[in-house]
C-alpha cells in the first residue's frame, strides 16, 4: 500500500513540479562539471536531480563521515547555490500547500532543503533502507 502511496505522489510531484526542478538541478549539474575544480559540485547537483525527480519513497540519511574537503565544500555550496535553492524549495512549498492535495507535495519540498543546502556527506536511500538504520540492533 505504502508503494502505491509513494507512486502516486511522485506522479503528481512529477507533473506539478518535479520535472522543473530536475531540469534545473541538471543543468547547474552540467554547467558544474564544465570545469574540473567543480566536478565535485555537479556530481552533487545530478545526484539530488535523481532525488528531486522521484523523492517519495526516498530519504536523505546523515552518512556522518563528511572530511574536512567535504564540510568547506558545502559551505562553498551553501554561498553560491544552497540558499538561492533552498529558497526555491521555500516558494515551491508554499505554492503547493493551497490545496490539501498539495500538502504531502510541500512537505516534500521542505525535506530536500538539507541535502540542498550542504550535499556533502548525505546520502539519498530508500525509505524501508532509512528506516532500518534507525532500528536498534537485536542481540
Amino acid at each position: 500500500m505504502r508503494s502505491l502511496i509513494s507512486l502516486i505522489l511522485n506522479v503528481i510531484w512529477l507533473l506539478t513540479a518535479g520535472w522543473a526542478l530536475f531540469l534545473g538541478y541538471v543543468v547547474a549539474g552540467l554547467l558544474a562539471c564544465l570545469l574540473i575544480v567543480t566536478i565535485p559540485f555537479g556530481l552533487a547537483s545530478l545526484r539530488i536531480a535523481g532525488f528531486v525527480i522521484w523523492p517519495f519513497g526516498r530519504e536523505v540519511v546523515d552518512t556522518g563521515r563528511v572530511s574536512a574537503v567535504g564540510a568547506l565544500g558545502n559551505v562553498i555550496w551553501f554561498v553560491v547555490a544552497g540558499w538561492w535553492l533552498a529558497l526555491g524549495h521555500v516558494a515551491t512549498a508554499l505554492a503547493q500547500a493551497i490545496t490539501i492535495i498539495g500538502l504531502p507535495l510541500a512537505w516534500a519540498n521542505l525535506k530536500l532543503i538539507p541535502v540542498t543546502c550542504f550535499p556533502f556527506g548525505k546520502e539519498i536511500v530508500d525509505s524501508d533502507d532509512a528506516r532500518a538504520r534507525m532500528l536498534p540492533t537485536a542481540r
